[in-house]
């Protein structure tokens, strides 16, 4: 254990390694690692409640994964060893593992999950409850496991099955009847077909337990079985073949809205009666249609890949502020945080990963309360004789969008990458044609005038990997790749920096 690089851990947020050997890798999130985190967490919990761990309670939950009981029995093990009392929630989504300490005298909680990675992979996911952990957060209980800190042995900790998981959907149900109208027990959802698609994922109960109980029919809906191998597809709404699975689903059945989840539902996506994808920049709108209902004025928080259109579609069509941030959900989220922190009003944070996180819901990403405001709304509209397609009818969408993945070769990527902006930028500055965006918040984003590709390039670090990922949009047919081609040069530069992508694209 003493060998072990603690830090490596890391990530973003959360903890995660890999929990199940494959040829690729053997287990690195083992049991006693994850014992020695879960000491680290309670003791982190300890200084933040100002009481001993044996005076705590925490709620712990799991996703689907095929590697979930096992984690699930060693963070009992070692929370029991120091007199925690916890609250078994079993199968939950990450978003109800933060509502459970809004709605019972719980100190904290932890979440098994590695949202849509693979199989092999799980990880920890911790809450107080003041919200989500922070990446400093984590590299502190990392290092009380690194120094051997943990709290002292007591007698005394429990189990205690709780099923959580029903309170919050009857909480989403409730949602639903307050926002149309209408009772319960009168069925609010009854004439409407939604299908879902949960990946074998932790999402199922949102067919069964929220919609169906409502009048809704959900037949047709897909992978509502958890199954932690994820035999059908990935469960990530951005994923091509996902998002197919759900279009399918909502074309063979003729339902009017299809809904897709991510493995533990902090994300999702959804699908129109004509098959069309609301994903990505057609999501953010919908969101920010219903955050800045009300709100005119109000700024909504998204990461930096979205398009000129949606900044257009809220400033002008919604009459509310586009703040472009950095990528990253916990980035955007706690900068719509400080925001509101300075006296701005921002009722939304959203990434277009489908990371969405409104203010009044504790700025809390959730899918499933996501896809509830649509549905409310969905059940409004048809009263009016409209569609949610109508809210983000005015939404300008570019002809072309693409993205390219540059590795960089150098030890110290990180100053690297820094330099390749900065010649960029240079390139923005002193070519015409181009010009640097006002709202530059990462890595460096760059405008193309109409004779010169007639859209925007975004170049950027990643936030861990040695890779520069860059996207590029236009509004007009063959426009990305005469904006690319142009700043080829700059690029091809760098000889650190392997542009394999960058060629196979321009010489398609």
């Amino acid at each position: 254990m003493e060998q072990i690089t603690w830090q490596s851990y890391k990530s973003g947020t959360d903890v995660r390694g890999i929990a199940v050997e494959t040829p690729k890798g053997a287990v690195t999130l083992t049991d006693p690692v994850v014992e020695a985190i879960t000491a680290g967490f309670l003791l982190w919990l300890s200084n933040k409640q100002n009481k001993p761990v044996s005076q705590l309670t925490i709620a712990v939950g799991h996703d689907s994964r095929i590697s979930a009981n096992r984690i699930q029995s060693a963070v009992f093990r070692s929370a029991l060893r120091y007199g925690c009392k916890i609250l078994n929630c079993g199968l939950a989504s990450t978003p109800s593992m933060f509502m459970i300490t809004v709605d019972h005298p719980v100190d904290g909680t932890i979440q098994i999950t590695a949202s849509h990675h693979p199989y092999h992979l799980n990880g920890l996911k911790f809450f107080a409850v003041d919200g989500g952990l922070q990446g400093a957060d984590i590299s502190e209980i990392l290092s009380f496991c690194a120094d051997n800190k943990t709290p002292p042995l007591c007698e005394g900790g429990e189990v205690i099955i709780c099923g959580y998981m029903t309170e919050y959907a009857a909480n989403l149900r409730k949602m639903i009847a307050d926002g149309v109208g209408v009772d319960e027990k009168d069925q609010p959802l009854n004439g409407f077909h939604i299908v879902v698609d949960a990946g074998n994922g932790a999402g199922g109960f949102y067919a069964t337990s929220v919609l169906a109980p409502l009048g809704a029919d959900v037949s047709g809906s897909v992978f509502l079985e958890p199954d932690g191998m994820f035999p059908n597809h990935i469960p990530n709404p951005e994923d091509e073949v996902a998002m197919a699975s759900i279009q399918s689903a909502v074309l063979a059945n003729g339902a009017d809205l299809g809904v897709i989840f991510d493995t533990d539902v902090d994300r999702a996506g959804c699908v129109d009666a004509n098959g069309a994808e609301i994903n990505r920049n057609r999501l953010v709108a919908l969101a920010s249609a219903l955050a800045l209902e009300g709100n005119e004025g109000g700024i909504v928080v998204t990461d930096s890949v979205t398009s000129d259109g949606l900044k257009q579609f809220i400033e002008q069509t919604l009459q509310g502020e586009h703040y472009r941030y950095k990528r990253g959900y916990r980035n955007v989220i706690n900068q719509a945080m400080a925001l509101c922190e300075q006296g701005r009003f921002a009722p939304l944070a959203i990434e277009t990963s489908g990371h969405a996180a409104f203010k009044d819901n504790y700025f809390l990403d959730d899918g499933a309360y996501l896809i509830t405001r649509i549905i409310v709304k969905m059940a409004q509209l048809k009263e009016q004789g409209q569609t949610l397609s109508d809210l983000f009818a005015r939404l300008p969408e570019p002809e072309e969008a693409e993205e390219l993945r540059f590795t960089i070769m150098d030890k110290d990527f990180r100053n690297y990458g820094e330099t390749v902006l900065k010649a960029l930028e240079q390139f923005a500055i002193h070519t015409e044609g181009f010009s640097v965006a006002p709202d530059n918040r990462e890595g460096i984003r760059i405008c193309a005038d109409s004779e010169h590709g007639d859209g925007w390039l975004l170049l950027r670090l990643s936030v861990h990997d040695p890779v520069m990922p860059l996207n590029v949009e236009s509004n007009q047919i063959g426009g990305c790749k005469t904006i690319v081609g142009q700043v080829a040069r700059i690029l091809q530069s760098f000889s650190l920096l392997d542009l394999t992508s960058l060629s196979d694209y321009l010489n398609q």
